[in-house]
């Protein structure tokens, strides 16, 4: 299983907001600085978890983006879900590109289709709340040398 750059981004913009104190916001710029990652792609992705109700941003010269829930509130798997494209893991799981022979009476297909939901299920089970339980670890690291 692979997971694209966008949700990695997604998780990690959540992380960064959960490590926050309270009400105190962030901005992209902040952000992208801190994972050395694109402010144009982080953008997009903070405006993606706005539209899912994730995110708050707060327009204006002392705005900003914070949680919109509590991180208790922020389900792993959901955000997985919500923020990948799809799970075509094999040319088989897409319709419209599948050319393999054997996709009729193939058991690869249902295998690797248990597996997905099994993935997706360990996922489901933690929430932003567990990925920060050890807060001032992350923070050394964030804030620590480059």
């Amino acid at each position: 299983m692979h997971l694209t750059q966008y949700t990695d981004y997604s998780l990690r913009v959540l992380i960064y907001l959960a490590l926050k104190q309270g009400d105190q916001l962030s901005n992209i710029k902040e952000i992208a600085n801190h994972y050395h990652i694109s402010h144009n792609h982080l953008m997009k992705v903070i405006y993606q978890l706005g539209k899912l109700g994730l995110v708050e941003t707060i327009r204006g010269r002392s705005g900003g983006i914070r949680l919109a829930l509590e991180p208790e509130q922020i389900n792993i798997g959901q955000v997985v879900r919500r923020t990948e494209e799809g799970f075509v893991i094999v040319e088989c799981f897409d319709p419209t590109k599948n050319r393999c022979k054997l996709s009729a009476n193939c058991q690869l297909q249902s295998i690797l289709h248990e597996a997905l939901a099994a993935f997706l299920h360990v996922l489901d089970r933690y929430n932003l709340a567990d990925l920060v339980q050890n807060k001032d670890s992350l923070l050394l690291l964030l804030h620590g040398e480059r």
